[in-house]
């Protein structure tokens, strides 16, 4: 589904969607609650979401979809300068962000890689982001209690997805194999209880294992 206040713009982002062989979009919102009520009807896999429109906004629209039964993933699109509340988007259940200005071969890529399971931060924007809201929190004076649950092994890999590596970056840096890396991914997100990668990166932060603007914490 698509959700964009502006009609030319969700028609030429539907059109893109359209135009691939294994994508479809069922339905089209211009307004936060629209897209709620829609997505209740269709059940899409995946929502894109435009965060600033009339009456109910992107960010409000976002905790109503991902709360649904059939738990649709949402992919918020933003132009990062003016969407100040984009990590509020991604806390509120959205599975990540990218560009306006993305390329249509990203726009497609993120889609596939948001239905899929996983989560995506636009790139060359991921740490600017996350930095710029993590600096107004206080960091935590002892490791939060869901952190202990993991094992060290975890906790690296934990550190290497808040930098934004792939598994396949990941197994490279710790010597191991990208199925072993999954399994870890898999193993952490378990224990703190998150859906994706996008949330284990806010966790990280929000904790203090990784620093703004610094190394991570030890």
């Amino acid at each position: 589904m698509v959700v964009d206040d502006q009609s030319v713009v969700r028609a030429g982002f539907a059109a893109m969607v359209d135009a691939e062989p294994d994508l479809a979009v069922v339905a089209e919102a211009g307004d936060g609650a629209s897209a709620v009520e829609l997505a209740a009807a269709h059940a899409p896999d995946l929502v894109l979401m435009d965060i600033r429109m009339p009456g109910m906004d992107g960010l409000t629209a976002t905790r109503f979809i991902t709360a649904l039964e059939t738990r649709p993933k949402v992919l918020v699109l933003t132009t990062f300068d003016l969407d100040e509340y984009v990590y509020e988007a991604l806390r509120a259940g959205a599975s990540g962000f990218l560009l306006k200005d993305a390329q249509p071969e990203e726009l497609m890529s993120a889609i596939r890689v948001v239905a899929a399971g996983d989560g995506i931060l636009a790139p060359g924007v991921t740490r600017r982001l996350i930095d710029t809201f993590a600096q107004v929190a206080p960091l935590p004076s002892r490791t939060p209690e869901p952190l202990t649950r993991l094992t060290p092994r975890e906790r690296q890999v934990l550190l290497h997805i808040a930098s934004g590596m792939t598994n396949a970056e990941i197994g490279a840096e710790l010597g191991v194999a990208t199925g072993t890396v999954k399994t870890h991914v898999n193993a952490l997100l378990a224990k703190l209880g998150l859906r994706d990668r996008v949330q284990a990166t806010i966790l990280a932060y929000e904790s203090g294992l990784v620093r703004p603007g610094g190394p991570p914490a030890v």
